[in-house]
């Protein structure tokens, strides 16, 4: 699919996409590329539904660490396949 941005900069999402992912997204810029995630109306519910009880008596400061370490080393990995 491709999508076309206006003068204004705005993005259309077609109707299949809202319907399934929402009308609220985050962009990404990475190094090769722009991503969009959706984000849920109840982003902690719908972690949960993701997840199960995987997380249940995780330290919430923990696992932010862990998933920005984890997210550094990606883009640092793709920033490495980019300049090789």
């Amino acid at each position: 699919m491709t999508s076309k941005a206006d003068k204004r900069g705005r993005i259309y999402l077609p109707k299949e996409i809202r319907e399934k992912h929402g009308r609220k997204y985050r962009i990404v810029e990475l190094p090769s590329h722009v991503a969009l995630f959706p984000v849920a109306d109840d982003p902690l519910a719908a972690i949960e539904e993701a997840v199960g009880d995987a997380l249940a008596g995780k330290d919430v400061d923990e696992l932010k660490s862990e998933a920005r370490s984890k997210a550094a080393r990606e883009v640092a990995a793709e920033r490495d396949e980019e300049e090789a």
